[in-house]
């Protein structure tokens, strides 16, 4: 049985998975057997950066993580009430979750960058060996657009015989923030496209984003920006934003989601809880913001509050201190903030990916093993891993240890594979090659668009 194919109907993304799961159901009944499925910084830096997935039944009830609040080990989505009775032997994702060993269920938790613009050793170790569930490409990782596709098709084969496709990823915001090579026509930054206050346009540009990067083969992209660029002196965001209101943001980013989510690219909504008004780069040193949860509520949450309530299937989470939240823990590594205040009081079911566990941030103040299992413990669902080999290597053996010693519970990481199995299912992904693409008239597309944006470069 292929992995899955509704797109073929024109279905919208939040219409597949019940279609999914009556697919499935039939070709059981039919069958009488059940299918398987066979600088250099990332998130938040310049220099290299990163609707809520709708499971067709869900798991049965895990026991939570150790320590855990019951806000901090959440349900995968709720189902639509037409499969509500669903059993998991017609569950094709809780089948696959069953088959897989813990070993293949930590390795889709991950999500690492490589070196180099070919897949050198270590990158296919991390694939083949480790089972990663995906590929973050940087600017420093592509020079042309022949090698960039030779590139993500090389990686994708490399994961043949792995329990489900990759997540190829890759930070295309735009402006300042752009990987994709020279043959592909610029796009402008958020802040030129929020000048103009037409949410119509920003939609357009996320499904002219969208189909840039699945042309070369990506199949997510960490964009929309949805911080608020409330501080002038912050060094990381300013343009990268689309504003510095909270309305303006809101309109103009669920937008773009929305239109990249139109052409099946996964949108990664960032960089939660909002990182518009840090005086610091999370690069380099740990942010801290003194501000309390009613005063994010007034501005820094409404953009990802927006984006829950339409159905964003993944974000992520900034390395930043909220001492009044949690004077222990940045948000990345927070139960406060993601488990109780994310997923808890924001109703937040999709995707939880962290920003890279390699930045300053994290590396300056915590060990890297202390801090993935942190943010498993927290309800992250995915640990980005953006530099080293060696750092993959330490973030899966701590998370290994973790469920062997009984820090974590495998049900709590089986939650977390649950929802990003779902996802990519959901996405309809696949390890399938992509020709080089002809560009011209994309190009053409982008450069007609962007007019009007041109005195706001």
């Amino acid at each position: 049985m292929k992995w899955f194919s509704p797109r073929q109907y024109k279905l919208s993304p939040h219409q597949r998975p019940l279609f999914l799961l009556t697919t499935v159901v039939c070709l059981l009944l039919a069958s009488g057997c059940g299918g398987s499925g066979g600088s250099a910084q990332a998130g938040t830096g310049p220099s290299r950066a990163p609707a809520s997935a709708s499971p067709s039944a869900p798991v049965t009830t895990p026991a939570a993580s150790a320590g855990a609040t019951p806000a901090a080990s959440v349900q995968p989505s709720a189902t639509p009430a037409s499969a509500a009775d669903s059993t998991d032997t017609n569950d094709v994702i809780s089948r696959k979750l069953a088959g897989m060993t813990l070993e293949d269920k930590i390795g889709q938790m991950l999500l690492v960058g490589i070196d180099g613009t070919t897949a050198e050793s270590a990158a296919q170790k991390m694939i083949a060996e480790d089972k990663v569930g995906g590929i973050i490409l940087y600017s420093d990782n592509i020079s042309s657009l022949k090698q960039l596709v030779s590139l993500t098709n090389t990686l994708k084969k490399s994961n043949n015989g792995n329990p489900a496709p990759l997540f190829m990823s890759v930070d295309q915001e735009g402006g300042k923030v752009s990987r994709l090579p020279d043959e592909y026509a610029v796009f402008p930054s958020n802040a030129a496209v929020g000048k103009e206050n037409n949410a119509a346009a920003a939609g357009t540009m996320g499904e002219l984003l969208a189909r840039a990067v699945k042309s070369s083969g990506f199949n997510m992209d960490f964009a929309p920006v949805l911080d608020i660029n409330s501080n002038p002196d912050n060094p990381v965001i300013g343009d990268r934003s689309f504003g510095s209101t909270a309305d303006l943001v809101v309109r103009l980013g669920i937008a773009e989601m929305k239109g990249l989510e139109s052409e099946g690219i996964v949108p990664v909504v960032k960089h939660y809880p909002g990182h518009g008004d840090t005086s610091v780069d999370s690069h380099l040193e740990l942010p801290v913001i003194n501000k309390t949860e009613a005063q994010l509520a007034k501005l820094e949450w409404l953009p990802f509050q927006a984006a829950i309530k339409e159905k964003a299937d993944a974000v992520m989470v900034a390395h930043i201190l909220y001492p009044k939240l949690d004077p222990e823990k940045p948000a990345s590594l927070s139960r406060v903030i993601i488990g109780e205040q994310l997923r808890g009081e924001m109703g937040f079911k999709g995707v939880v990916i962290t920003d890279d566990l390699t930045m300053g941030a994290i590396v300056k103040n915590y060990s890297l093993a202390a801090a993935a299992v942190d943010t498993v413990r927290a309800g992250s669902d995915i640990l980005l891993v953006a530099h080293e080999y060696k750092n993959e290597q330490a973030v899966r053996a701590a998370l290994l240890s973790s469920v062997k010693d009984g820090t974590v519970t495998e049900a709590r990481i089986d939650e977390s594979v649950y929802r990003i199995l779902a996802l990519k299912a959901k996405y309809e992904l696949t390890d399938q090659a992509v020709p080089v693409p002809d560009l011209t008239g994309l190009n053409s597309e982008i450069k007609a668009w962007r007019k009007p944006f041109q005195q706001n470069k």
